[in-house]
């Protein structure tokens, strides 16, 4: 009888061990900060004056929050423009306020950045395999490098509420187009959470919480609220 106690007390611990162990390692469909590149398409001023699938205040708040969070966590970034000089203007604030260097911007004429030589040299030289694209508008310049992405084999992330169209259905049908090809819609906030990933992450623990206060909506009052209120 004790044996079989024995054998199975055994078996319990080592069922738990193996779940425990398997607990532990994460899908490899999840971001980190280097598994990836990061793509920001001509958020540009002409181009948000005709965005309508998003409000522009909540639009240039998950802009920061992306733009905030692949700073923190260090994310190879490509920004991109398309007539910058010529049409479109220059970026939101909330790019400029994380990538001052607008020498390293990147001017296209193509409205699929894949096509333009330096963008795409750009973007395949950083040398990951996922690639998170986030820009306007979403049925334009969003699709086309997302499908051709996806076309040469990589891992494709299409920021959904960081993008925006000219109409909520544009947008709509852009995202389940990108979606039916094999792209993997995520949010902003998502995003930055899914870098974090652990709060016990001290290095980065304050950077991200300060940046949702800033940027993260009814989230970041509650950050500021449970720190004030509870100090925590």
């Amino acid at each position: 009888m004790k044996k079989i106690v024995s054998k199975i007390s055994l078996l319990t611990l080592l069922v738990v061990s193996s779940v425990a162990v398997f607990a532990q390692k994460p899908s490899p469909r999840l971001l980190t900060p280097t598994n990836h590149t990061l793509v920001l398409v001509d958020y540009e001023g002409q181009m948000a004056f005709a965005t309508k699938s998003i409000g522009i205040s909540d639009l240039r708040d998950n802009v920061g929050l992306v733009a905030g969070g692949a700073t923190i966590f260090k994310v190879p970034t490509v920004v991109t423009t398309v007539a910058e000089k010529s049409f479109s203007g220059p970026v939101f604030p909330e790019i400029l306020e994380y990538f001052p260097d607008t020498k390293t911007y990147i001017d296209r004429t193509t409205m699929n950045t894949w096509e333009d030589k330096n963008a795409h040299a750009a973007i395949v030289g950083k040398g990951n395999k996922k690639i998170v694209f986030g820009g306007l508008w979403t049925e334009v310049c969003i699709v086309g490098p997302v499908l051709s992405a996806i076309a040469d084999g990589y891992d494709v992330y299409v920021l959904t509420d960081a993008s925006g169209g000219v109409s909520p259905e544009a947008h709509e049908m852009a995202v389940r187009r990108m979606v039916q090809a094999g792209a993997q819609p995520i949010t902003a906030s998502q995003y930055v959470l899914e870098l974090q990933r652990d709060w016990a992450r001290g290095e980065t623990y304050a950077p991200v919480t300060n940046l949702f206060k800033k940027y993260g909506g009814a989230y970041g009052l509650g950050i500021q609220y449970a720190k004030d209120m509870l100090k925590h």
